[in-house]
């Protein structure tokens, strides 16, 4: 754990990411994904291909797989008989049939990371307004932190589709900022990848980043943040 303290004086409110920063979804992903890729006739992706795609939304995720899918050999042969097997041709059925599959096993193959509970007992008990923003769609977001009984601890809850633009684009956090009533200087985003310390750098919020998470494949090190945690129970509680 590397903390500058003079980061986070003077917070008033955090901004929890979901996947990968409070709740290890790896598993939802992989289950949902398979089962997509079944439907559409195509071969299993890689569980690391998954695993490093994650973060920047549902529908990039599934057309980076699916990109990956077009241009394996083995498929690359069966498009060459059927020109149509292309990214944009597959996208739509993909995506509903993620859809049906990923709200059908919502958290069930998913846990909370250890260390999440003590830091949101102890933000809570200080009266600190915790958001949840996440690139995930909001429908998936509310079913799981319902899930994982984590609903209660957040006044606001957004998902990749609650606003035109998504983590690492700032509006989001700038409209979370604003549905919560504070300021962007003293609201603290707390995520796992690069996406969300891009998202709170523009925005103009110090991020803190935990090292477990999924950042793209990436040393999340390598990702400049006021402080990176090994577990959320080291979060610098005592904010305000």
């Amino acid at each position: 754990m590397r903390v500058h303290a003079h980061d986070l004086t003077q917070i008033e409110a955090v901004i929890f990411d979901l996947d990968g920063t409070m709740v290890n979804t790896l598993g939802d992903f992989q289950v949902a994904l398979h089962r997509t890729m079944a439907d559409l006739n195509l071969p299993s992706v890689p569980d690391a291909l998954i695993e490093q795609t994650i973060g920047k939304g549902s529908e990039h995720l599934i057309r980076s797989l699916l990109a990956y899918q077009v241009a394996r050999p083995e498929v690359k042969g069966v498009g060459q008989a059927c020109p149509a097997l292309s990214v944009d041709a597959l996208f739509d059925r993909a995506w509903q049939r993620y859809q049906h599959h990923y709200m059908a096993i919502n958290g069930q193959f998913a846990d909370v990371y250890p260390g999440v509970l003590d830091a949101l007992h102890g933000l809570a008990g200080q009266g600190v307004p915790m958001a949840c923003l996440t690139n995930k769609p909001l429908a998936f977001a509310q079913a799981l932190l319902k899930e994982k009984s984590l609903t209660h601890f957040f006044a606001r809850v957004f998902g990749g589709d609650s606003f035109e633009r998504k983590k690492p684009d700032p509006l989001p956090i700038l409209k979370t900022c604003e549905a919560l009533g504070t300021a962007v200087t003293r609201t603290l985003m707390v995520g796992d990848s690069s996406n969300d310390a891009q998202a709170a750098h523009a925005a103009g919020c110090p991020v803190v980043l935990v090292t477990y998470g999924y950042n793209h494949g990436q040393p999340v090190q390598d990702t400049p943040a006021a402080a990176w945690l090994d577990t959320l129970a080291d979060l610098p509680i005592r904010l305000a």
